[in-house]
């Protein structure tokens, strides 16, 4: 499955799950819905995946991102009123740490799921 149709689907996912919960849980119940519907259609992933960050060609850390996707795509996940640039922010720091071509930040908490296509302009091959 290509990007475009591989985060469209994602983002099918999360629409049904905020069509069915609503806003207002914590996180983790978001996730774990998520992980539910993305099984029942069928999208491969790992949830709270652990990705090292290098800085030089040394390892500096951990971070485990809420999912990833098809080996392809990471998906970080929040329960906030409202996206904010921060969130932008470490959304595009996670795609350019793990070389990734594109992410996907959504947010349930806000009334409607909101979600951000993240891409890398400086993948390296």
């Amino acid at each position: 499955m290509e990007h475009k149709e591989l985060t469209h689907a994602i983002i099918g996912a999360a629409m049904e799950v905020h069509k069915t919960l609503g806003n207002g849980f914590q996180e983790v119940i978001y996730q774990r819905a998520l992980a539910i519907e993305m099984a029942d259609r069928n999208i491969n992933f790992s949830r709270e995946h652990n990705m090292t960050i290098e800085y030089k060609g040394h390892d500096i850390g951990i971070r485990r991102v809420d999912f990833f996707v098809e080996d392809t795509i990471m998906v970080e996940i929040k329960a906030i009123i409202n996206l904010e640039d921060v969130h932008l922010a470490q959304a595009m720091n996670y795609v350019e740490a793990y070389n990734l071509e594109i992410g996907l930040l959504l947010n349930f908490g806000a009334k409607s799921l909101q979600f951000k296509r993240v891409h890398n302009n400086n993948k390296k091959p």
